[in-house]
């Protein structure tokens, strides 16, 4: 597949079938995203992939703090709440995903189901998570080029036709996921990736989110 068909087709999976991945396969995925640019070629990062009861585990407790009220805890600063055009485009793709579960906006059960299954990792058969060292702080710079593995990772699983969604409520009890993917105390939990084959009868993964125009974002200087 051409890259700038691969780019435009991949779109995030919400819905997975009950199949395990092969490591074999998610190896494969990993050795292509290594690739992915670094400054100055630090390549800060590791990968902790987790599946079976590891990952149930973190399922359960994540679900279990969210819902006894434990406040989100990340192992770095970041801006939670969205504000102005990036609220809207948030609740925009929201607006999308409940039109095609048919979740009413008065639904606040199946409203706080979905939510939870952010923090089950979309129920997906395998979870990628993303983490640098600890030494590395402030690291703006690690976690950007954690962001770029992170797209490389994505885009060689839809090419190998595994579909993915990258995942930050999957990680924001982050204690959970360090105990049970035994993650070292001196790396900084990033993000995870959960990953699986796609369920084609899953509604939610009709959905793909629109772009901007270029116009919107984009300034040329001196041309």
């Amino acid at each position: 597949m051409e890259f700038s068909e691969l780019i435009k087709a991949r779109k995030s999976v919400r819905g997975y079938l009950p199949k395990p991945v092969p490591r074999e396969v998610i190896e494969e995925i990993i050795e292509v995203a290594k690739w992915s640019p670094s400054s100055m070629n630090t390549q800060p990062w590791h990968v902790h992939v987790v599946t079976g009861e590891p990952l149930e585990r973190i399922r359960r407790g994540n679900t279990e703090n969210m819902l006894k009220g434990v406040p989100p805890k990340r192992d770095f600063p970041m801006k939670e709440a969205y504000e102005g055009v990036h609220r809207k485009r948030q609740v925009d793709i929201a607006i999308q995903l409940f039109d095609a579960m048919g979740i009413a906006r008065d639904d606040k059960e199946r409203r706080t189901d979905w939510v939870m299954r952010g923090f089950r990792q979309f129920d997906a058969p395998v979870s990628l998570v993303l983490t640098y060292d600890k030494y590395l702080e402030p690291a703006a710079i690690s976690q950007f080029d954690l962001g770029a593995l992170s797209h490389a990772l994505v885009l060689a699983a839809w090419e190998r036709g595994l579909g993915s969604v990258i995942n930050g409520q999957g990680i924001m009890q982050s204690a959970v996921v360090r105990e049970h993917a035994g993650i070292p105390d001196d790396q900084n939990i990033m993000i995870c990736i959960a990953m699986g084959y796609p369920d084609e009868d899953f509604v939610a993964n009709s959905v793909k989110s629109v772009r901007e125009d270029a116009a919107d974002f984009v300034r040329y200087v001196g041309f």
